[in-house]
C-alpha cells in the first residue's frame, strides 16, 4: 500500500477519531519520500463489534457511561494489554478543557502501587482557545514523538484538513510527553511521565488509596509552609527558564499538594520562549497568577519585579518584543 493511498485513507475516515499507536508497538509502516518510518494504524472492518468485544474483555471497576467507555478502552486498551495497569479504579479529575484523569490500578512490575492515566478528550470536543498562541514555533510531532517532515502532512496541518487536525491534536499530546520527560529528567516537581500513545500520557500518580492529591488552590498554608512552597514554585519557574520552558497555564489550579512536596502538572502548552513571540506576555501571566495565590497565604510579592528579574536573570531580551494581536488573549 503506498504513501498516497494512506493518506486518501486518512481523509475518507475524518468522522472517525484514529488514535495514533503506542510507540514500539509493531504495526505496518511505510517510508515517506523523506525516508521516515511511518506508522499507519489500519482501519477496523466492523467497529462496533470490535468495540464490544473490548467492552467484554476490559471491564474496568470504573462504571463510565457508554461514550466515555468507548473512548477511555480506545485509549488504554494497549497499555492494558502491555501490562502496564490491571484496572481503571476511578475518576479524579474530569470535565477539564482538555483531558481527564484515571487512577489506575499498577501491574506489579510497573512503579508505584497506581498510576494515573490523562486521556485527551476526543479532538472534536476540546476547547482549548487560541491553541496557535502557544503552537507559535513548536515543531509537529508525530505519534512517536519525532518532528514531522512529511510535505503532504505538513500540508494538512497548515491547511486544517481533518487529518491534519488529528495531526495536530497527536503532537499536542507528544509535546506534553516530550516536555513531562525533559524536566523530570532535570529534577522538576512532577509526577514522572511513563509511556504515551492512543491519545493518553500514563504518569506518576499523587495521592493516596481512595483520593488524589489535591490542587494548591484548595489547601490553606501556614505562614511558614507558605513561604517554603512558594520558593520551590519559583525554583521550578527558573528551571524550566534554564531549559528554554515556559508552563503556559501555571496556577495554584495546576499544582498538586501532597504532604508537603508540590508536583506541577499540565504541560500541553508549555512554549519555548526563543522562539515564540508571545512568550513573555504567557510568562508575564504565570507569574501573576502565582503570586495572587500566595498572596491569599499571607506571602507578598510584586509580580511585575519578579517576572522581569526571572526574564533577565536567565538571558532573555528585555524589553521583550510582545505581538500585539496576542497581548489581550495571554492576558485574560
Amino acid at each position: 500500500m503506498n504513501t498516497n493511498h494512506h493518506f486518501e485513507l486518512y481523509e475518507q475516515l475524518e468522522d472517525l477519531e484514529d488514535l495514533p499507536s503506542i510507540r514500539n508497538v509493531p504495526t505496518e509502516q511505510i517510508r515517506n519520500p523523506h525516508g521516515n518510518r511511518k506508522k499507519v494504524q489500519q482501519p477496523l472492518p466492523d467497529e462496533l463489534f470490535v468495540y464490544a468485544e473490548r467492552e467484554n474483555k476490559l471491564n474496568f471497576s470504573y462504571n463510565a457511561a457508554k461514550h466515555e467507555k468507548e473512548w477511555l478502552i480506545k485509549a488504554l486498551e494497549d497499555f492494558y494489554h502491555q501490562q502496564w495497569f490491571t484496572d481503571v479504579l476511578r475518576l479524579i479529575k474530569g470535565g477539564g478543557k482538555e483531558a481527564s484523569v484515571y487512577q489506575c490500578q499498577a501491574n506489579q512490575t510497573t512503579p508505584g502501587k497506581y498510576l494515573a492515566a490523562k486521556v485527551y478528550r476526543p479532538r472534536k470536543f476540546r476547547q482549548l482557545r487560541n491553541d496557535s498562541l502557544y503552537r507559535e514555533g513548536r515543531l509537529h510531532l508525530d505519534d512517536e514523538g519525532h518532528e514531522i517532515h512529511d510535505d503532504r502532512a505538513l500540508h494538512a496541518i497548515a491547511k486544517r484538513t481533518n487529518f491534519g487536525m488529528r495531526l495536530m491534536h497527536t503532537s499536542w499530546i507528544e509535546h506534553e510527553f516530550r516536555t513531562m520527560t525533559l524536566l523530570h529528567q532535570a529534577g522538576a516537581d512532577i509526577p514522572q511521565p511513563f509511556v504515551s500513545g492512543n491519545n493518553a500520557i500514563l504518569m506518576a500518580y499523587i495521592g493516596w488509596d481512595d483520593v488524589a492529591a489535591p490542587t494548591l488552590n484548595t489547601v490553606h498554608l501556614s505562614p511558614q509552609e507558605a513561604k517554603t512552597i512558594f520558593e520551590r514554585v519559583v525554583n521550578n519557574i527558573e528551571l524550566m527558564l534554564s531549559h528554554q520552558l515556559v508552563h503556559g497555564d501555571l496556577s495554584a489550579y495546576n499544582i498538586l499538594y501532597k504532604d508537603g512536596e508540590i508536583y506541577l502538572i499540565d504541560f500541553p502548552q508549555a512554549i519555548e520562549p526563543d522562539v515564540n513571540s508571545n512568550a513573555y506576555a504567557i510568562f508575564c501571566r504565570d507569574i501573576r497568577r502565582i503570586c495572587e495565590y500566595f498572596q491569599h497565604q499571607g506571602i507578598h510579592n510584586n509580580a511585575q519585579i519578579l517576572t522581569d528579574e526571572l526574564w533577565q536573570k536567565h538571558g532573555y531580551p528585555f524589553p521583550p518584543v510582545i505581538d500585539p494581536r496576542w497581548i489581550s488573549e495571554a492576558f485574560d
